[in-house]
């Protein structure tokens, strides 16, 4: 690899994605409560997390050191192989709090379905990149094909979070491109259909007492409305400045569930108050116009839709775990970027970064 491309990274966006990870790190060494009992098993997650830091960093590596280009012609591929290990996954895959999403391996478990988000942008991403024009209602619907079957299978897991994202994030790239005004109002007005449909088809019952839940959170403090409203006791308690690294009571004292994954944000916010909670928006916004710049920035069409999906990516887990946390969303399980744990999506998001950077290195390059 040409040396002289390294002048040419995304150094805000490198700076600002490492500064949230160890961020991270901390939050979770905090939340696992070392300081009242290192024996428990939460004690575990921030090493574990720093291991798929290292991991991913060189994930993130590998994928800088090639022209990304390249992975136009794997999209294909990989989108097949992600297909074969989700079927997999119905037949032999490891159920956690009865759910089917990890794949076992004996060493160590693959999530399928974090991995199917990447499959899916670059596949819309090398299909919109042959598009020229604003898509009209047959490319619209074979670009939205694309996420039929990954779905389908991520739902019946099950897994609406996930699911969720992956159409968003469609939807985010199709947008992006261009989308014919008349399919744009049309798929507006048919939008409360699909709804509908969600809620009385697509939905299992735990999911629609979600919503209902986050409609009135009193009505079941003990059952489901435990979690919202212990995340709401632990981001007030805050107040302006926070009670301090290790301080926080309703994670310390195990108030708080989903402390070190879903609501690990709730553990930041109690410990370092509104403040520390608008410096760590401020830092998620400036790492999330980095990405959209580069998105602007990039010399092709393909590179300029694939840094858009990661933009897409990264905004939509923000905004929904963010808003989850504080009551604004139900909650619906999608995990906060290089702030909560987690393997497979920790290393997914260090490869989305690398390909990022890759687009960054090259934007001044002469293509053939």
């Amino acid at each position: 690899m040409d040396t002289r491309l390294f002048s040419y990274i995304n150094w805000s966006l490198l700076v600002s994605m490492l500064l949230l990870f160890l961020i991270g790190a901390g939050n979770l060494y905090s939340a696992s409560g070392t300081r009242l009992d290192s024996g428990m098993s939460f004690s575990s997650f921030y090493q574990r997390q720093l291991v798929w830091g290292i991991c991913g960093l060189g994930c993130m590596l590998a994928v800088m050191s090639f022209d990304y280009r390249r992975l136009s012609n794997l999209a294909w591929p990989f989108f097949l192989v992600v297909l074969a290990l989700l079927l997999l996954l119905t037949m032999t895959g490891k159920t956690i709090y009865g759910a089917n999403r990890w794949l076992s391996l004996g060493f160590m478990s693959i999530q399928p379905s974090e991995i199917a988000k990447l499959a899916v942008i670059l596949l819309t991403a090398r299909i919109l990149a042959r598009k020229a024009s604003s898509l009209g209602w047959k490319d619209f619907f074979t670009t939205l094909a694309i996420a039929v079957f990954p779905c389908v299978l991520i739902v019946i897991q099950p897994d609406l979070g996930t699911t969720l994202m992956i159409l968003l994030i469609l939807t985010g790239m199709i947008l992006f491109h261009g989308l014919h005004g008349y399919v744009f109002k049309i798929c507006l007005l048919f939008a409360p259909c699909a709804a509908s449909f969600m809620w009385f088809v697509g939905m299992h019952n735990y999911q629609r007492q979600r919503i209902l839940t986050f409609l009135n959170p009193g009505n079941d403090l003990r059952g489901t409305g435990y979690h919202i409203l212990q995340s709401r006791i632990a981001v007030g308690s805050g107040q302006l400045w926070g009670k301090g690294f290790t301080e926080g009571t309703q994670s310390q004292l195990r108030f708080l569930p989903e402390r070190h994954s879903d609501f690990a944000v709730a553990v930041f916010g109690e410990e370092w108050g509104f403040i520390g909670c608008l410096a760590l928006i401020i830092l998620f916004c400036f790492f999330l116009l980095a990405i959209f710049s580069t998105a602007l920035q990039a010399k092709d069409r393909f590179g300029s839709l694939l840094v858009a999906g990661v933009f897409f990516y990264f905004f939509w887990q923000i905004f929904i775990n963010i808003g989850m946390v504080i009551g604004l969303i139900p909650v619906v399980g999608i995990p906060l970027p290089f702030i909560s744990y987690g393997g497979s999506a920790m290393v997914l998001n260090f490869t989305m970064i690398g390909m990022v950077l890759n687009v960054s290195m090259r934007r001044f390059m002469f293509f053939r």
